[in-house]
């Protein structure tokens, strides 16, 4: 059987991508052939912003999954074109479902894919059984790819990735619950979510609940495995704790709040080094040269890093500390506890239903860096305690979240609406 994924970004560093190549390269393997078109970005905002950096390699096999890569295209104009517009699209969407026509014709304007429609009616893809997207926010590849779909007769899976944000709040969550999002969600045959709480989200906004699973994330422990701690603490200079973050380094990432956070400590006499790895997002690279240099001295910022090194600063990990508030899951923590480091986490987002305040992790507010800075302190300090924590999330991982356990789930829905 033919599979079609759309995802926007297919890189080593989405963890919606993991989530895509996890599927894929299992469905591959049980003999289906899998297609995956995507773009030719490796930064996030290379969406917008032309001088962020791209893949060159047009087409490739990996794991038995094709995957073809197509130009993103833009309006002309400064990158802030696409945050003014998506800012208006949020607007319009007060009006209520009357607008999602609108809204949808304005989400394929910028950015774009270069000749998706075309590639979508290529005689390749003429007997596609299913087409799984992504990434509701990114809906520039999901409005044409679903109309594709409906004119086929293909049933359409969607896995959305909704930020939720923070409780209570709509500064995230209504970029990824306009009307036109959630016309496009309630018109798929099923729709796959991270977690409960953004099954209900969805639930609420009119998303038929029986059409809804919860297929969430996972790690592969054995692959996750094999980091040596010392090795990473000798090239990189580190004698002290290490508090690590992973992905991007982003404000919503609660990367600069995990900075600021560090900086009090230090202040407060706590020797420890602050080690991030990942794409470091111009806002954050901004925050960082403003640091005095005894400060930054006190850090290893080493944006993008081979999975080897990855693996490494994870087994010289002490506290993993993500305080996100655009975590639909968070599958670096898992990648934590694979090594029995306690995380830190916020109380935003899926991340709440994945660590458990007390039991195998903290959580705080999203921005309240004190109460981060405590917390991360804490578990610096209290090594029992941390030690407990990490334990506690190693055998959850072990026990119920790994990739053949997503997988599992992710193929009974395949199955109800292929019948394959």
């Amino acid at each position: 059987m033919h599979i079609l994924h759309l995802n926007q970004l297919y890189n080593s560093a989405s963890g919606a991508s993991r989530y895509f190549v996890e599927i894929g390269e299992r469905l591959a393997r049980e003999g289906h052939r899998v297609t995956v078109l995507t773009s030719d970005a490796l930064d996030l905002e290379y969406f917008w912003d032309g001088r962020r950096r791209r893949l060159a390699e047009p087409e490739a096999e990996h794991g038995g999954v094709r995957v073809l890569r197509l130009p993103v295209r833009r309006l002309p104009g400064p990158p802030i074109l696409y945050p003014i517009l998506r800012r208006l699209m949020v607007e319009l969407g007060r009006l209520g479902p009357v607008a999602a026509p609108l809204l949808a014709r304005l989400a394929t304007m910028t950015p774009r894919l270069g000749g998706l429609e075309r590639r979508l009616e290529a005689p390749e893809l003429a007997d596609v059984a299913l087409v799984h997207t992504t990434n509701i926010t990114l809906d520039f590849a999901i409005v044409p790819a679903a109309r594709w779909a409906a004119r086929r007769g293909v049933p359409h899976l969607c896995t959305p990735f909704v930020h939720l944000g923070e409780p209570g709040r709509r500064q995230i969550v209504q970029y990824y619950s306009m009307p036109h999002q959630i016309a496009l969600l309630r018109g798929c045959a099923g729709v796959a979510t991270m977690t409960d709480l953004e099954r209900d989200f969805l639930a609420e906004r009119g998303v038929a609940r029986e059409r809804l699973r919860v297929v969430g994330a996972g790690v592969d422990p054995a692959e996750v495995a094999g980091g040596d701690g010392a090795a990473f603490r000798a090239a990189h200079g580190i004698a002290g704790p290490v508090v690590l973050s992973l992905g991007a380094a982003a404000y919503d990432k609660g990367t600069v709040h995990v900075l600021e956070a560090m900086r009090r400590l230090w202040a407060r006499g706590v020797e420890a080094t602050w080690v991030q790895c990942g794409p470091l997002l111009g806002h954050f690279e901004q925050h960082y040269a403003g640091l005095p240099p005894e400060e930054r001295a006190r850090t290893r910022v080493l944006g993008y890093v081979s999975d080897a090194t990855r693996r490494d600063a994870l087994a010289a990990a002490d506290v993993y500390a993500q305080p996100s508030r655009t975590d639909s899951f968070g599958i670096a923590y898992l990648e934590a506890w694979c090594y029995g480091v306690p995380v830190v986490g916020a109380l935003a987002g899926g991340v709440p239903a994945v660590v458990r305040h007390g039991a195998d992790g903290l959580l705080v507010p999203f921005g309240a860096v004190g109460e981060l800075a405590a917390a991360i302190g804490r578990l610096v300090a209290d090594r029992a305690l941390a030690r407990a924590l990490g334990e506690a999330g190693r055998r959850r991982v072990h026990h119920e979240l790994t990739w053949d356990a997503a997988y599992g789930r992710a193929r009974k829905l395949y199955a109800e609406l292929t019948g394959m």
